[in-house]
């Protein structure tokens, strides 16, 4: 995707200063494209994680919120965008739980005051750039629900959230659809599992469980820890949303999963694992031994898993990593990078229990 007047493409991407978003912005700026980066810094926000292009002359951060249509407006004409990459949203499904009004707010409401901006800036381009724009908006598995032991979620699964995180998200994908089919909005959607990797909230499992087992921490694994994801590296989630933004069709779906289905439990084991190997424990204990079985949470969904089928064949996307290699990165990252965690949790969260 190339800009009418410029040979750099422009992206407003929307939460960029979160997990996916901020993997994607790095990826973006090296890629050569210029990135006006427009996040509310909420306590998932961070601002470390884009030290490396604070001071590029591609990467302009604007903290704000997308709900706010006078902000997103003046941006949108003073920056004119090639396309909107949407990934702003609440995200944690416990802390749904505790408070599902901020979802819905920042989800739903937000969500739509953004494709209403979209909606009029692209209606005033010409009909080059008209033709080129894209409204990307970033999505979840949840949306279609729990599967049971069999089968994948495929992108005509219906859709049945059964959390409020996954109910505000399956809300601001049918506005996404809806601004297409209305006003012929020129969409694209993603729908991805699980993400792990660099520079994820200590909320998510993980980096929760990387941290506490540092720490010589109990390790909370939530029921009897049989519940199965998709484990999706966070780069490849996002060079996958590079893909279908320069290539998918207008108004479709693309599911993203990264093809490494794992309980819980073994995702937990292999941390303590590669963590024994890497850095012991000076009492000696293997860290298998801190895991603890806690009450599991409400509207547990007990399996997840993507058939990205639709994004391979038409796109030619493939995941570059096995659960196994990134995991391992993953690991490594976190043990270089200490001191972007412990500023993390200098913050408000302290890896609490939240959604019990």
């Amino acid at each position: 995707m190339t800009s009418a007047s410029s040979e750099t493409t422009t992206l407003l991407v929307t939460g960029g200063a979160g997990f996916i978003g901020a993997n994607f912005v790095l990826q973006a700026v090296r890629d050569g494209k210029r990135v006006v980066n427009l996040d509310k810094l909420t306590y998932a926000g961070n601002l470390d994680t884009l030290a490396s292009i604070e001071n590029s002359d591609r990467h302009i951060f604007v903290q704000g919120d997308i709900g706010d249509r006078e902000l997103v407006a003046r941006l949108l004409k003073l920056h004119r965008p090639d396309a909107i990459v949407n990934f702003a949203a609440e995200s944690h499904v416990d802390r749904s739980i505790d408070g599902p009004a901020a979802f819905v707010e920042t989800n739903v409401v937000g969500t739509l005051g953004l494709l209403e901006c979209a909606r009029d800036y692209w209606r005033e381009l010409d009909g080059a750039a008209g033709m080129a724009f894209r409204f990307l908006h970033v999505s979840t598995d949840e949306v279609y629900g729990s599967l049971g032991a069999d089968g994948k979620f495929t992108e005509q699964t219906p859709y049945a959230p059964n959390s409020p995180y996954s109910a505000s998200k399956a809300a601001s994908d049918h506005l996404v659809r809806a601004f297409h089919h209305t006003y012929g909005l020129p969409v694209l959607t993603t729908n991805c599992s699980n993400n792990y990797g660099p520079y994820q909230f200590p909320e998510k499992l993980i980096p929760l469980i990387v941290q506490k087992a540092l720490a010589g921490e109990a390790l909370p694994v939530y029921g009897d820890g049989l519940n199965i994801r998709d484990w999706l590296y966070v780069g490849d989630h996002c060079t996958a949303i590079q893909r279908v933004l320069e290539a998918g069709r207008v108004g479709e779906t693309y599911n993203v999963g990264g093809n490494a289905e794992r309980e819980n439990i073994v995702v937990v084991k292999t941390i303590c694992a590669l963590l024994d190997a890497r850095r012991p424990l000076p009492d000696g204990r293997k860290r298998e031994s801190l895991i603890t079985f806690v009450k599991d949470r409400p509207g547990h969904d007990r399996r997840y898993a993507i058939d990205s089928s639709k994004l391979q064949d038409e796109l030619g996307w493939r995941p570059s990593q096995t659960f196994e290699s990134g995991i391992e990165q993953t690991i490594d990252w976190y043990l270089s990078n200490q001191t972007w965690s412990d500023r993390v949790l200098d913050g408000s969260y302290r890896m609490e229990r939240l959604g019990s």
